[in-house]
C-alpha cells in the first residue's frame, strides 16, 4: 500500500477546513497542505443543506472570511451564494488545488517513534494512506449522514410526503399543498415562512416554542461604510460592528433576562399583531440565549403568520396519522407534505477513530486547549466555530492559533506539541455548553473545557479571543523532540 507524505492533512474542505489552510500558508507558507474531503465538493453545510429557503442564520460580515471582504448587497445571504462565495475564496486563494474529493477519513494513529500520524482513509472503494506532521479535523460537529430522528410513531400511516432538510428530495412539489413544518430550530424557522409562499398553508408544529429575532437582511451601516471606505476596510469595521452586537445581545440576555424577554416579547408582538399567538407560541419557558436564538430576516416568519399563511401549533406529537399529525392534545393538523426539521446529530471529528501509539483515544476524557488542542494528542487540532455566534468569528481565532502552533514548530525545531492539562484543573463540562436539544444529547462524547485559560471555551468572543491571542504557548503545551535516527 502505498503512502502520501505530507506536512499538514485538513479534513474536511468546509469554511473552517478553508480558514485553516489559509493561515497555515500565510504564516507558513514552506508547509505542504492536502485537504481531504468525503464529499464531491467543497462548501461542508452549505454544500449539504438544498431545502427550501436555505439560508445563512448569522450576518454574512461576521459569518465570512475576514480576509475576503464580502462583496454582495444582503447581510442575511442565501445557501447558494454563500456557496459560491467559499468556492470562489478557495479558488482565488489556489487552495481549492489541494483538495482531494470523495476522501473518508476513517481512522489516524499517531506514533510517537517518527513524531507522525498515520491515516487510513477511503475512496471509491479503494484504501489510502496518508502520513503527516500535523492533522487538523475541520469536519464540523453533526453527523452528515444520519440527522437526529426522535422515533414518531405511526410514519408508515401517513399518506403523505415526509422529506427531512438533510436529505431534501430533488423535484418536491409542494405547490398548492398543505405543510406541516416539525420543528422549532433556525432550520424550522427557514423553511416554514419559505414554503409558504408556494403551499397552500404551513402549519409549524412544535414541542417548545424557540426566541426569534427579527434582524434587516440588509444592514444599512455596512452599505454605508461600503459607499465610502476601501472594500477591506469596510468589511473589517462590518465585521467588527456585527462581532461586538452579537456578543452584546448574549451579554444581555445573560445577565438580564427578565428584560430582555420582556423586550423580545414586545418586538415578536408588534412583528405578529397578536399577543395571543405570541404567548402561546413564541414565549420559550427558558430564559433568552439558554438555546440558540433564530433568526427570521425582515421578520419573516412573523409576516407569514399575520398574513396567515403559516400557523402554528404548539404541543406534543402524538403520532402520525393518514391525514397528517394527531398531537397528544387530539389536535389533528392535515397535511399533504411534512418536513422533519427535528436536528442534527452531534458526530465529532467526522466519525474519525483516533489511536495514539495503537491504544484508542476517547475524547470524552480529553480537554480541550483554547477550544483547539486536545489534551494528550499530540500534533492535532479540531476547529469548531461558535454555537452562539457567527462560526467564522471562533474558526478563524482558530486557525491562527494552529498557524502560531505550526511556526513555532518550524521555528524551535521541535517535532510534537502536545496539551497537558494539570492535576488541580478543577470542574469541567462540556466544551460546547448550552441546552439546545441536539448539544444536550451529545454531552457524555464532547471534549471538556475548564473554567480558566488555556482550559476554558466560554462562548464569550471578548474573553475567548484575548485569551487565545495572548496565550503565550507555554503555558500548557509540552514541545519535545525525537532522536534523529528515529526520525524517517
Amino acid at each position: 500500500m502505498s503512502e502520501t507524505h505530507v506536512d499538514v492533512l485538513i479534513v474536511g474542505a468546509g469554511i473552517s477546513g478553508i480558514d485553516v489552510a489559509y493561515r497555515i500558508r500565510e504564516r507558513c507558507p514552506e508547509l505542504g497542505i492536502t485537504i481531504v474531503e468525503a464529499r464531491d465538493r467543497l462548501g461542508g453545510t452549505w454544500d449539504l443543506f438544498r431545502y427550501p429557503g436555505v439560508r445563512s442564520d448569522s450576518d454574512i460580515y461576521t459569518l465570512s472570511f475576514p480576509f475576503r471582504p464580502w462583496q454582495g448587497e444582503r447581510s442575511i445571504v442565501d445557501g447558494d451564494e454563500l456557496l459560491a462565495y467559499v468556492e470562489d475564496t478557495a479558488r482565488q486563494c489556489r487552495i481549492d488545488e489541494r483538495i482531494e474529493y470523495g476522501t473518508r477519513v476513517l481512522s489516524a494513529d499517531w506514533n510517537s517513534g517518527t513524531a507522525r500520524w498515520t491515516v487510513t482513509a477511503e475512496r471509491a472503494g479503494e484504501t489510502l494512506t496518508y502520513v503527516t506532521r500535523f492533522l487538523a479535523g475541520c469536519t464540523g460537529y453533526y453527523d452528515y449522514d444520519h440527522p437526529h430522528d426522535p422515533g414518531f410513531a405511526g410514519t408508515g400511516d401517513f399518506t403523505g410526503t415526509i422529506a427531512h432538510p438533510q436529505f431534501w428530495p430533488a423535484g418536491l412539489d409542494y405547490t398548492g399543498k398543505r405543510v406541516a413544518v416539525v420543528g422549532s430550530g433556525a432550520t424550522a424557522v427557514t423553511v416554514a415562512p419559505a414554503m409558504a409562499d408556494d403551499a397552500a398553508h404551513v402549519t409549524m408544529v412544535q414541542r417548545t416554542p424557540s426566541y426569534v429575532l427579527a434582524q434587516p437582511r440588509v444592514d444599512a451601516i455596512a452599505r454605508t461604510l461600503r459607499r465610502f471606505l476601501p472594500p477591506d476596510t469596510a468589511h473589517r469595521l462590518a465585521r467588527t460592528k456585527n462581532t461586538a452586537a452579537q456578543w452584546a445581545l448574549f451579554q444581555a440576555c445573560r445577565r438580564f433576562p427578565n428584560a430582555m424577554r420582556a423586550l423580545l416579547r414586545k418586538g415578536a408582538v408588534a412583528a405578529v399583531g397578536d399577543a395571543g399567538i405570541v404567548d402561546r407560541h413564541f414565549r420559550p419557558p427558558y430564559d433568552p440565549w439558554e438555546q440558540r436564538m433564530c433568526i427570521a430576516p425582515d421578520g419573516d416568519l412573523y409576516q407569514a403568520v399575520r398574513a396567515g399563511r403559516v400557523s402554528m401549533a404548539t404541543g406534543h406529537i402524538d403520532r402520525f396519522v393518514p391525514e397528517g399529525i394527531r398531537l397528544t392534545d387530539g389536535t389533528v393538523v392535515e397535511a399533504d407534505v411534512v418536513v422533519t426539521a427535528t436536528g442534527l446529530r452531534i458526530k465529532l471529528l467526522g466519525g474519525v477513530t483516533l489511536t495514539v501509539d495503537g491504544e484508542p483515544v476517547d475524547v470524552s476524557k480529553t480537554c480541550t486547549y483554547h477550544g483547539a488542542l486536545l489534551s494528550g494528542l499530540p500534533n492535532f487540532a479540531v476547529c469548531i466555530g461558535y454555537i452562539n455566534l457567527s462560526w467564522t468569528v471562533r474558526a478563524d481565532v482558530t486557525a491562527r492559533l494552529i498557524a502560531r502552533v505550526l511556526r513555532r514548530l518550524l521555528d524551535t525545531g521541535a517535532d510534537a506539541v502536545v496539551p497537558v492539562a494539570p492535576a488541580d484543573l478543577g470542574p469541567t463540562g462540556p466544551f460546547m455548553d448550552m441546552r439546545s436539544g441536539y448539544l444536550a444529547r451529545a454531552a457524555d462524547i464532547m471534549p471538556r473545557a475548564g473554567r480558566r485559560y488555556p482550559w476554558a471555551f466560554r462562548q464569550n468572543v471578548l474573553l475567548d479571543v484575548l485569551a487565545t491571542n495572548r496565550t503565550g504557548l507555554d503555558d500548557g503545551l509540552v514541545w519535545s523532540r525525537i532522536r534523529r535516527e528515529a526520525h524517517a
